[in-house]
């Protein structure tokens, strides 16, 4: 069978990449291991089966690596197409769609997100990252509005492809939060989103998978930042 073989996931919890495959293995009901790895000294493990990126999320499924966070995705929804809730839709043109808005959030979240916490080297580069991802999210309040058609998520009335892409990114928006002393998803500014973001950390898929203390994120930003710092000397 497709489906058959052991599921293990190599991780880090603060990694939106990681976020978004674990929440749709919980959306599939399906039983996984997770491991954490440490990025300042790789597994073997890991670094074997990422010889290319040496980086995760990692989905080994019956010992064979899945890399990528989005094609790991989307492998789980094809293999497990009967099992759970469809993550992508059924319909060739609302899959193009939503292909179209998870590499958006990537492209225009995810880089303003890499600015913000690791690369900035000035408050103005980071104020720069910051207003590229407001403008980026308000972009998705439209998208949201066209694609959930009043309906709770990006998929309709369950999660889907752009919600879990968007949806990992929450833990360190709300570091970002605490950082600037704003919100990146503003109630004022962005109102369906900050509804979506509601029900989205309340679903029973990203409950325990999405951090909800900024405190701890910003601890372990330090940790990572350190790393890198003595990587480079």
């Amino acid at each position: 069978m497709a489906g058959s073989g052991e599921l293990k996931l190599l991780g880090v919890w603060t990694s939106p990449y990681v976020i978004r495959v674990r929440v749709v293995l919980n959306l599939k009901s399906l039983p996984y291991e997770y491991v954490e790895e440490n990025l300042g000294s790789k597994s073997a493990l890991l670094l074997g089966s990422n010889p290319v990126h040496k980086s995760v999320p990692v989905l080994l499924h019956g010992g064979r690596p899945v890399n990528e966070s989005q094609v790991i995705v989307q492998y789980i929804d094809e293999v497990w197409a009967g099992t759970g809730p469809s993550v992508l839709p059924a319909d060739p043109y609302e899959r193009a769609v939503a292909r179209f808005w998870a590499a958006y959030v990537d492209d225009k979240v995810g880089s303003a997100w890499q600015v913000m916490l690791f690369t900035c080297k000035t408050e103005e580069e980071r104020a720069e990252a910051v207003s590229r991802a407001v403008a980026a999210l308000e972009t998705l309040e439209g998208a949201l509005a066209d694609c959930s058609e009043g309906k709770a998520f990006f998929g309709g009335e369950s999660i889907g492809f752009v919600d879990v892409v968007l949806g990992g990114y929450l833990g360190w928006f709300g570091a970002v939060d605490k950082m600037i002393g704003r919100r990146l998803i503003d109630p004022a500014r962005t109102p369906l989103l900050a509804k979506w973001e509601e029900r989205f950390r309340a679903a029973e898929a990203a409950k325990g998978v999405v951090p909800d203390d900024a405190d701890k994120m910003l601890e372990f930003l330090r940790t990572l930042l350190a790393w890198s710092a003595s990587k480079s000397k």
